[in-house]
């Protein structure tokens, strides 16, 4: 069981909704020193459009709003206001490099279909 931080900045015991591996979270960790601001959290944001139906949008934010949660995954935030948390319900947010690209990729277990480029999605 891994404890995340909700909007309410309160660490919360319960199993977090999503999950986020350690190569993301170094390499959100080294998008933020590199940027020098050592505040900066991945965002994770679903909407409408792309190929399949919704998108994911990924931006470094140092804001959280009032319908955000803030989740903390082996030293990095991450992101995800309430309408995308639904959406993503169960997913697990990576950092993969191979020798075509380099990209944040989802799993989430609740897309029915995925486009070919994994950054659109429908239910």
């Amino acid at each position: 069981m891994k404890d995340y931080i909700s909007s309410m900045n309160h660490i919360a015991t319960e199993t977090p909704p999503v999950s986020m591996t350690a190569s993301a979270a170094a390499r959100v960790q080294k998008l933020a020193t590199g940027e020098g601001n050592p505040n900066l959290m991945l965002r994770l944001a679903v909407s409408g459009g792309g190929c399949s139906g919704f998108s994911y949008g990924f931006s470094l934010d140092e804001a959280v709003t009032g319908d955000d949660k803030v989740f903390e995954f082996h030293g990095a935030k991450l992101v995800i206001d309430d309408t995308s948390l639904g959406l993503l319900n169960g997913s697990q947010i990576d950092y993969v490099e191979d020798l075509l690209a380099a990209s944040f990729r989802i799993t989430n277990p609740n897309a029915k279909s995925t486009c070919g480029c994994g950054t659109s999605f429908s239910l």
